[in-house]
């Protein structure tokens, strides 16, 4: 699979310098990371959940996770899962079925060798499990559950984490909670795709919401511990994990939210600002502003409980003409030992040590998503990969 991958080859070409690169749940663990993009949530108890997960998978989406835990009622759990494991096998007998990378949200560590167990055959379309409310104490369990999963299922199985207990939260357990999850999640490095924030569960703790003008980085007590989980644990020295972008919970009911408004607009021809009041107009300009805060911030894709997030999320992750030739010249072989030089676009200095990270990380990011070519923008990348 690959982003983009739903578009027309020609369309790609008018768009990209370098295309996506390809990768299968089988690739290295750092191109998967990587690739998560906007990875779509649903719940594990939809009636037509195999026919669901290939719609989406046409639309663009390469990361799914079907969610046992809060997306569902309490009672709902054991028909969930049985529905869960009728779904894979369903995915598994269809033929040249090549659905997106598949994770299941579980509630407690036991549905982590249960579910490997029900499914039989059909677990070869399982990458992971999401582990929610992730702490050093509850998360060790989990953990462990998918260690003794992965040598039943005799395949390569990841976790995914997510950090959104009150204790991260909270000032004075914030410290210890962070350390621990360190701890916890150094030890099972291997197993560790990439760690996911709940922002939701974050406000829900102090009874707080953010309007949709308004981005997790104006809640200052969010922002705050967004700031202390990438300070530990998105460390660019090899010591760190990809953390994901927290959940946008705002959406309007057609997915074609805003594409007809876009091709009337003469965006094309430099009036950005058309996009732009296009956008505010359907809800979406907070949902672009945090995304962009989410790179800015060391974040890399994001979690979407709505199809008309993933494309704008993509959109924006690719890899601007300008952003791969700065990446490029500062990692060219001669400029090993240091220096200063001007960027290609005579906008900007370049450090050649302080932006080795950035350079890389930005080249891996262009793997994962392409590279656009020099008169390509967000507009057009975003356009060519809505739904007809």
């Amino acid at each position: 699979m690959h982003h983009f991958g739903h578009i027309a080859p020609e369309v790609r070409q008018r768009l990209f310098h370098r295309e996506p690169g390809d990768f299968t749940a089988d690739s290295p663990p750092a191109m998967l990371a990587a690739a998560l993009g906007a990875t779509l949530y649903s719940p594990a108890t939809r009636p037509r959940l195999a026919d669901d997960v290939l719609k989406q998978a046409g639309r663009g989406v390469v990361s799914m996770v079907l969610c046992l835990e809060d997306s569902i009622d309490d009672a709902e759990v054991a028909d969930a899962e049985e529905n869960l494991v009728r779904q894979f096998t369903d995915l598994a007998t269809r033929p040249d079925v090549r659905p997106p990378l598949l994770f299941v949200r579980v509630r407690a560590a036991g549905q982590i060798t249960d579910l490997v167990r029900r499914l039989g055959p059909a677990v070869r379309l399982l990458s992971g499990f999401v582990l929610p409310k992730f702490t050093e104490e509850r998360g060790a369990p989990f953990l462990e559950a998918l260690s003794a999963a992965e040598s039943a299922a005799g395949r390569r199985l990841f976790a995914m984490p997510v950090l959104e207990s009150p204790e991260l939260l909270h000032l004075d357990t914030r410290g210890d909670t962070l350390a621990g999850i360190a701890r916890t999640v150094d030890k099972y490095r291997d197993r560790v795709l990439a760690l996911r924030l709940g922002v939701t569960d974050f406000c829900s703790a102090y009874g707080l919401r953010r309007p949709p003008d308004m981005t997790a980085y104006d809640v200052q007590i969010v922002a705050s511990v967004i700031g202390d989980v990438v300070n530990l644990l998105g460390r660019a020295d090899g010591t760190g994990f990809t953390v994901t972008g927290p959940v946008w919970e705002y959406f309007r009911h057609q997915e074609r939210m805003f594409k007809p408004q876009l091709r009337r607009s003469p965006f094309l021809e430099g009036r950005a600002v058309e996009l732009r009041q296009a956008l505010i107009e359907h809800d979406m300009d907070g949902l672009l502003r945090e995304i962009e805060l989410d790179r800015a911030n060391g974040l890399l894709g994001k979690t979407c409980i709505h199809p008309s997030h993933v494309m704008p999320v993509h959109a924006l992750s690719v890899v601007s003409h300008e952003e791969y030739g700065d990446a490029q010249d500062i990692l060219r072989p001669e400029r090993g030992g240091g220096g200063v030089l001007r960027s290609a676009y005579t906008n900007k200095m370049n450090e050649v040590k302080p932006h080795r990270a950035w350079a890389e990380r930005t080249l891996q990011r262009a793997e994962a998503f392409g590279v656009a070519r020099e008169d390509i923008g967000f507009v057009e990348l975003l356009t060519a990969g809505l739904p007809a």
